[in-house]
């Protein structure tokens, strides 16, 4: 990526949106393009700006942070912008359906600030913050909500489209672990790890790591279901 990276502010209280403007602003690969007060305005905002990453809150007046997000970054959308989401644990209980939306992760509201910048800054370059300890605690609360369909068809053709090392690979990113921890789990190189990663998402048609997990999940095919 040339030149900063491009933030797009959502958020419906005034005080949270200066905050992070002021602390993006400082950062010299950051530039703030735009501040959204509500979901429409971030829809609208984002599609116009096109920013780099739109951080997003979840719970906003008018449209809710889930369906903005559903509009940029969702199944359907062609040329999906990237969205952070940030929210607060045991509070927020939409998540799931968040990520499902097409966000590439999310962080918690009380993390600091020099963790929101890097998350923005690990979003923008592709990837996903799935693999955080803290997501790892929520995507397990919140996959408790998830019927897994282990007779799905769909789970016949991923688990015909990996190999069985990749089966493996594919159930650690579902279970929120890190290169390096799938890494030592299965005793592999960390460049292994990430080509088989890469190799995974390629396969299955899937964007990021998020949706990875969100595949696996739904389809059964996590650590604990075999």
């Amino acid at each position: 990526m040339t030149g900063p990276i491009r933030v797009l502010i959502c958020d419906d209280q005034d005080l949270v949106r200066a905050g992070y403007a002021t602390i993006f602003a400082a950062q010299p690969d950051l530039e703030v393009v735009g501040e959204a007060s509500d979901g429409e305005e971030a829809v609208r905002l984002a599609r116009v700006l096109r920013p780099d990453v739109a951080v997003m809150d979840v719970r906003m007046p008018v449209l809710d942070g889930i369906e903005a997000t559903r509009r940029l970054a969702g199944p359907e959308v062609a040329d999906p912008v990237r969205v952070l989401v940030v929210t607060t644990f045991n509070v927020d209980a939409y998540v799931y359906e968040a990520l499902r939306a097409g966000a590439s992760g999310f962080l918690l509201k009380d993390t600091p600030y020099a963790r929101l910048v890097d998350g923005i800054r690990t979003v923008a370059g592709g990837d996903s913050l799935l693999a955080a300890a803290v997501t790892r605690q929520l995507i397990g609360h919140f996959a408790e909500r998830v019927r897994p369909d282990t007779s799905s068809p769909e789970r016949d053709s991923v688990s015909a489209a990996l190999t069985a090392r990749e089966l493996d690979v594919f159930k650690q990113i579902a279970a929120g672990r890190s290169n390096s921890e799938i890494a030592a789990e299965l005793v592999l190189s960390l460049e292994t790890v990430k080509t088989y990663v890469s190799r995974i998402l390629l396969k299955l048609g899937l964007r990021d790591r998020v949706q990875a997990a969100i595949l696996a999940y739904r389809i059964g095919l996590t650590p604990d279901a075999g």
